[in-house]
C-alpha cells in the first residue's frame, strides 16, 4: 500500500474528468474538486448533469456549515466543476475516470468513444466494482493507459480506493493515479483483475450467504443484522447493506465473481434475483429485504415481516438462581453478566482452587469497572456476593438455569450434560455456550432434551451484547420463552437460530476469514492491503488477519471444518495455508506468532 505523501504541485493529473454523473460520480468529483483539481463532470442526460451539480452545491454547503470548507473555499471547488452532455468535452483532461452503469457493452462504447477524443498520454480509468479491467483494456487503441479506480461509496468519505492493474497497464500509469489517490487523502491499496477485487471480492461472498441464510428462513432479517453488528461490530447488518447498495448491483457483482470463480459461495442466492426481478432492489425503491418510508430513503417501516413489540410467547420458567460450569475467561465472564444482573450465581469447576480462581478474576474484573466509573465500589462487592464458587457440580443441585462454558469438545460438554442431568432438579434448564458443536448432542446426553438449549456469549461475555438462542427440534417453547426473558434482564440482545453449525455470526464470518486467506494464498493481494481494505472499504473494526490472529488460528481452523463438514461444500475448506500455520504451531497473538509476529509479553 503506497504511503509517502507526495506533493500536489508535482502531480501530472490536473484536470480529471468524471463521466457518469450519478452518487458515485458526484462524490468523486467533489473529492477531486475540493483537492484543487479541474474537474469535468459528463453525464448523456442534462438532467442529471444539473441534479450533479445542485448535489455539490448542497454538499459543499453542508461542508461549509460543519466548519470543514470555509465560504471562499467552497466557491473555488465549484469553480473548479463543470459540467456537460458530450465526452468531447474530456479532451483536455490528464485523467478520465468513468463510472456508467456496470455493463461491458456500455463501458465499452464510452472507452472507444474516449479513445478518438483524448490525447494519447490521457489515463482512463474505469470505477467497476464487478467487471474485468483487462477486458476493457483490451478493447481499448491503447490498453497500457487504462487500469481500474474503485472508490467506495459514499466517496468523499470513504478513504478506501483501490487501484487496478491488468496485465497490459503501464507501470507509470499505476503510480500515477497512486500518487493522485494520496494526495486526495485516500488509501489507495493496489490490487490485481479481478471481480470484486478485494473489498467487494471478500464483502459480497458474505452478504450472498446472508441472503441464503434468510432466504432458507433460518433466521429472521432483523436477527440476522442484528447477529452481525453486534457479535463483529459492523457497522450495518449484511441485508440491510445490500439494500443500501442495490440488490440488482449485488447480483451484478455476484455474477461476475462466479463466472469467474465457479465458487458456490459466490452464485447469487435465488432471492436476490427475485427481488431484483420484482424490482425491489432495496432503498432506491423503497422496498427490498426491507420497506422503507420512500424510495430514496433510509427510514425503515414496519411491514408484514417486522416482529411485533412484545409479542406474547409461551410463558417462561422462574430463574432465580444460575450454574456456571468453567474456570475459564468464558465462564468467570459469564458468571459476573449473570451476577451483575442479580442473580446469585453458583460457579462450579473440577476442583475449588479453580473456582476460587475464576471468582478473584472476576473481581479484578469489577475492580476495573469500579475504576472507570461505571459502577460503585458498593456495587462491585455486591455483585461479587453473588457468586459462590464450588469445587464438585453437586452444588448445582438448586440452581434454575445451569449455563456450562467448559471446552470446546464434544465429548467433554456430553459427559458434563450427562452429569448435569443426574445433578440438577426437574425444570432445571440446562444451557451450552458452544459456539460450533450441534447442541442437539449434548441434549441426547440427557433425559430430558426438551430441556436443553443453546446460549452462545460472545467473549468477552460482559462486553458483548450478543448472545444466539440455539433451539434443537427437541427444544421445549417454554425453555425458549424462560432463555429469552433471562437475556432481557441480564441486558443481552438476544437472536433466534436453529442448529446447525456456526449458527449466524460464525456461518457467516468464518467463510470471509477463509477467503481472506486464500486470497494471500494465491498472492493476490498482501495481509496488509487486505486488512487495510475491510477497515476502510467494509467498515470492518478489524482486518481479517488480525481477527484471525485474535481469535486463534487452531480455533478458526476448528470452526472451519466444522462448517465444512455439516455443509459440505468444497468452497468452505480450510484454506491450506491455515491448516500449514496451525501445524506449525504458530496459532496467532497467544503464541506470539501467527500470520504475523508479536512482542512478547
Amino acid at each position: 500500500m503506497a504511503t509517502p505523501q507526495s506533493d500536489p504541485s508535482l502531480s501530472p493529473l490536473k484536470t480529471i474528468a468524471v463521466v457518469g454523473l450519478g452518487t458515485m460520480g458526484t462524490g468523486i468529483a467533489e473529492v477531486l474538486a475540493k483537492a484543487g483539481r479541474e474537474v469535468i463532470g459528463i453525464d448523456i442526460s442534462e438532467a442529471q448533469a444539473a441534479r450533479s451539480l445542485a448535489a455539490l452545491e448542497a454538499a459543499t454547503a453542508r461542508a461549509v456549515a460543519r466548519g470543514k470548507l470555509t465560504e471562499q473555499e467552497r466557491a473555488e471547488a465549484l469553480a473548479r466543476i463543470r459540467t456537460g452532455t458530450d465526452l468531447s468535452a474530456a479532451a483536455d483532461a490528464d485523467l478520465v475516470i468513468e463510472v456508467v452503469p456496470e455493463s461491458y457493452d456500455i463501458k465499452h462504447q464510452v472507452l472507444r468513444e474516449l479513445d478518438g477524443i483524448v490525447r494519447p498520454g490521457t489515463i482512463l480509468a474505469t470505477g467497476t466494482n464487478a467487471l474485468s479491467v483487462t477486458r476493457l483494456a483490451a478493447d481499448s487503441a491503447r490498453p497500457e493507459r487504462v487500469l481500474g479506480l474503485h472508490f467506495f461509496n459514499p466517496a468523499p468519505a470513504m478513504k478506501l480506493v483501490e487501484v487496478v492493474s491488468s496485465v497490459l497497464t503501464a507501470p507509470g500509469a499505476v503510480a500515477a493515479v497512486t500518487d493522485l489517490a494520496i494526495e486526495l487523502g485516500k488509501e489507495p491499496v493496489a490490487v490485481g483483475d479481478r471481480p470484486g477485487f478485494v473489498a467487494d471480492g471478500l464483502l459480497f461472498g458474505y452478504l450472498n450467504q446472508a441472503a441464503a441464510m434468510y432466504e432458507a428462513k433460518y433466521a429472521s432479517r432483523e436477527d440476522i443484522d442484528a447477529a452481525m453488528r453486534l457479535g463483529c461490530g459492523l457497522p450495518m447488518g449484511p441485508l440491510a447493506l445490500l439494500d443500501l447498495i442495490g440488490i440488482d448491483t449485488a447480483r451484478t457483482v455476484l455474477e461476475a465473481m462466479y463466472a469467474e470463480s465457479r465458487d458456490r459461495l459466490h452464485a447469487p442466492a435465488p432471492i436476490l434475483k427475485q427481488l431484483s426481478e420484482a424490482g425491489l432492489t432495496g432503498r432506491k425503491s423503497g422496498r427490498g429485504f426491507y420497506t422503507y418510508e420512500a424510495p430514496g430513503s433510509a427510514t425503515v417501516v414496519r411491514d408484514a415481516l417486522t416482529p411485533l413489540d412484545g409479542a406474547a410467547l409461551t410463558p417462561g420458567r422462574t430463574v432465580r438462581s444460575v450454574g456456571v460450569a468453567g474456570s475459564g475467561t468464558m465462564a468467570s465472564g459469564i458468571a459476573e453478566v449473570f451476577a451483575k444482573a442479580g442473580y446469585e450465581v453458583v460457579l462450579a469447576a473440577r476442583s475449588e482452587e479453580k473456582a476460587q480462581a475464576a471468582k478473584a478474576r472476576i473481581g479484578k474484573s469489577l475492580d476495573r469497572s469500579v475504576g472507570k466509573g461505571r459502577m460503585t465500589a458498593e456495587a462491585a462487592a455486591q455483585t461479587l456476593d453473588l457468586i459462590t464458587p464450588a469445587g464438585s457440580y453437586d452444588a448445582f443441585a438448586d440452581v434454575d438455569l445451569a449455563v456450562e462454558a467448559v471446552a470446546e469438545d464434544l465429548e467433554v460438554k456430553r459427559q458434563l450434560f450427562q452429569a448435569l442431568d443426574k445433578v440438577c432438579k426437574p425444570g432445571a434448564v440446562l444451557a451450552t455456550t458452544t459456539s460450533s458443536l450441534p447442541v442437539v448432542a449434548c441434549a441426547r446426553a440427557t433425559s430430558r432434551p426438551q430441556d436443553v438449549i443453546g446460549m452462545h456469549f460472545f467473549n468477552p461475555a460482559p462486553a458483548m451484547k450478543l448472545v444466539e438462542v440455539v433451539r434443537t427440534v427437541l427444544t421445549g417453547e417454554d425453555v425458549h420463552a424462560t432463555v429469552r426473558e433471562v437475556c432481557a434482564r441480564i441486558r443481552k440482545h438476544a437472536v433466534d437460530c436453529g442448529d446447525r453449525a456456526g449458527f449466524i455470526v460464525n456461518a457467516l464470518l468464518f467463510p470471509y476469514l477463509n477467503n481472506a486467506i486464500k486470497m494471500v494464498e494465491e498472492h493476490y493481494a498482501s495481509l496488509d492491503d487486505i486488512d487495510a481494505a475491510m477497515k476502510l472499504g467494509g467498515g470492518y473494526p478489524m482486518g481479517p488477519f488480525e481477527l484471525l490472529d485474535v481469535v486463534g488460528l487452531d480455533v478458526s481452523l476448528a470452526i472451519e471444518k466444522v462448517l465444512h463438514r455439516e455443509f459440505r461444500d468444497p468452497g468452505l475448506a480450510p484454506a491450506p495455508l491455515l491448516e500449514h500455520l496451525v501445524a506449525a504451531g504458530c496459532l496467532g497473538r497467544k503464541t506470539g506468532r501467527g500470520f504475523r509476529e508479536y512482542a512478547r509479553r
